[in-house]
């Protein structure tokens, strides 16, 4: 009988380029210092393989369509973002800052999904069951189909979902689950890999809905290779400052819903609440009559939300201008202020600039370009822009103000807060039934919106 061989190969810890010896710096991805030893033990051929035999090609129109039931998880925002609930045998993985509240939702919505019935299975890698038990008596999510157990081993646990048959199965997290066949240490590119592929696999073949909770890198990323994003069927992120209550859950990948739908939450003693009414949470406490301060509105996957956005020009005494950006691209403002100086004759260069989103949301939408022109130029102005306006718009190049999508659902959602004049781009209103409530003006550039705003 022919026996397995082993390699050493070196694997670059943040794509996953393998080398046949070390290196300094990965030439895949371009960073230092990442390269780690791993033996690669290889099949002799003839040897068992994953793949269960008898699966045939069929013709895609023979393939049978079952309309199932999503499942919901008692938590709307939650559904919201998946695309309407849970999708039988879907692969989920969730990651975000340390302390944003990963570990807090899981146990919420398995609560949720428990109380309504059914079994569920949280395998946490990272506490014990009597920590889990704390946080849990802590968030009020008690239920005897709560099942817990603190495992790392990814034989054990494929092997306990097989015993225990749980309707959803939550990993927390998966950096910290290994296999005992592969010799590199937890968190390893080729641990997590083989961990991913075990329980997509796994999700596949019996229907278990599967999370995944992941650990992100100092740039926000995953951490681990980029095949696993690429391995699961849906992408979620956990966005926000520990600083601030509030936390955004965006769905940067759906393969059964929209792609960069949000849910928001805010932070609470016992858990996560949500937010039913963002636009109005964001803009409660928007100051009167102050300068550098307007709202704008952004689609977050198929939801409107207003936000207030803030702008605070001054003078600055050094050669080099600051600029701070919190919540949007900073390089789109930095375009937008070349934009207003060329087209505007606004001399920003030799002032600071700072802007914020206020309630610690991140904007990256262009359709806030007018919104972010019109805060600097009230600040710079040191002239305010009245409380009933939401100005909406795409900046180009040239100082044209383009049209942007949705129009019609930004405005509903403008009415709905009480905002009575909408300053949109002339080409979204054209074709637009005009409310009686509501002043739409419309504007073809940025220099006749400043012209209307002050």
């Amino acid at each position: 009988m022919a026996k397995k061989s082993a390699k050493t190969l070196f694997v670059c810890q943040s794509c996953g380029y393998e080398s046949a010896k070390w290196m300094g710096r990965c030439t895949e991805c371009g960073a230092w210092d990442t390269f780690a030893e791993e033996v690669r033990r290889t099949a002799a051929a003839g040897s068992k393989i994953m793949a269960e035999k008898g699966n045939r090609p069929v013709p895609i129109d023979a393939v049978q369509i079952v309309d199932e039931q999503r499942m919901a998880t008692g938590i709307d925002e939650f559904d919201r973002v998946l695309g309407g609930g849970l999708v039988a045998g879907t692969l989920v993985l969730i990651g975000g800052d340390p302390g944003i509240g990963k570990s807090t939702i899981m146990l919420q919505v398995l609560h949720g999904i428990a109380s309504s019935g059914h079994r569920v299975l949280y395998v946490s890698g990272e506490e014990s069951v009597r920590q889990l038990r704390l946080r849990s008596r802590r968030l009020k999510t008690v239920a005897p189909g709560l099942l817990v157990v603190s495992e790392i081993d990814i034989d054990a646990i494929m092997a306990m979902v097989e015993s225990e048959r749980p309707d959803v199965l939550v990993v927390d997290s998966i950096q910290t689950v290994f296999s005992p066949e592969i010799t590199s240490a937890p968190g390893s590119v080729s641990q997590v890999r083989e961990s991913t592929m075990r329980l997509m696999l796994m999700a596949k073949r019996t229907g278990i809905p599967t999370f995944l909770v992941g650990h992100v890198t100092k740039e926000g990323t995953i951490a681990g290779p980029r095949l696993l994003e690429h391995m699961v069927d849906t992408v979620l992120y956990f966005e926000g400052d520990r600083n601030h209550v509030f936390r955004i859950l965006r769905a940067v990948k759906n393969r059964f819903g929209s792609t960069n739908e949000i849910g928001v939450f805010e932070m609470k003693e016992n858990g996560l609440r949500e937010v039913a009414n963002p636009s109005a949470v964001f803009l409660s406490e928007r100051p009167e009559n102050a300068p550098g301060s307007v709202v704008a509105a952004s689609m977050e996957g198929t939801r409107p939300i207003l936000v207030e956005l803030q702008a605070l020009v001054s003078s600055t005494s050094f050669g080099t201008p600051r600029r701070t950006i919190l919540g949007l691209d900073h390089n789109r403002v930095a375009l937008l202020v070349a934009v207003m100086e060329k087209q505007l004759g606004m001399h920003l260069m030799g002032h600071d600039i700072f802007m914020n989103v206020a309630g610690g949301v991140k904007i990256m939408e262009p359709a806030v370009d007018m919104g972010i022109v019109s805060a600097i130029a009230s600040s710079f102005l040191d002239r305010p822009i009245r409380k009933d306006t939401m100005v909406v718009g795409e900046v180009g190049l040239a100082g044209e103000v383009r049209a942007v999508g949705n129009v019609d659902i930004r405005i509903s959602e403008a009415r709905k807060m009480g905002f009575s004049r909408i300053v949109a781009p002339a080409g979204s209103l054209k074709r637009l039934r005009r409310p009686k409530d509501v002043t739409l003006e419309g504007v073809d550039t940025v220099s006749a919106a400043v012209e209307l705003l002050f």
